[in-house]
């Protein structure tokens, strides 16, 4: 049996909504899927799992940016719906990197002789593509560049 692209799951997650009558959801999923439809226009071709996953990362990253908005404007209601919408779109991503396995890639840069925070970046982002958030990435590297100048 050949595994469903990340493309397909979003398909059946939708028509399994639809089915259930879940409106929110339904919505949601159906959003995702025009602006991977969009990516194919821009790409010229099916987008691959990764591509597809970047689709769906940046849907995650604006309704992140979304809850903070609401939380500052005390929407608690709102913000909540968009948290909601972040861990039903999470539920599609692959398994994130543990934290432990981009601390030991961020250490293996710096010793190859990466001593800022671009060259170690750009080191370690390549390997954890679409399996680690950013932010994260990025908060290792400044940890992990501070304790190697004091040492």
């Amino acid at each position: 049996m050949v595994a469903q692209s990340l493309a397909d799951r979003l398909r059946a997650g939708m028509n399994e909504a639809r089915k259930q009558r879940d409106q929110a959801r339904t919505l949601l999923l159906s959003t995702i899927l025009a602006d991977i439809q969009n990516r194919e226009i821009e790409l010229g071709h099916t987008p691959t799992d990764d591509e597809t996953a970047e689709v769906l990362r940046r849907g995650i990253k604006k309704r992140r940016e979304s809850v903070e908005a609401y939380d500052k404007a005390g929407r608690a209601e709102r913000a909540a719906t968009e948290a909601a919408e972040i861990k039903a779109l999470e539920d599609f991503l692959p398994a994130a990197v543990p934290p432990d396995e981009i601390r030991a890639a961020v250490r293996e840069a710096i010793a190859g002789g990466a001593k800022d925070m671009g060259k170690v970046m750009g080191a370690v982002m390549p390997r954890f593509k679409g399996r680690a958030d950013g932010k994260l990435v990025n908060q290792i590297v400044r940890e992990e560049l501070a304790e190697s100048t004091k040492s």
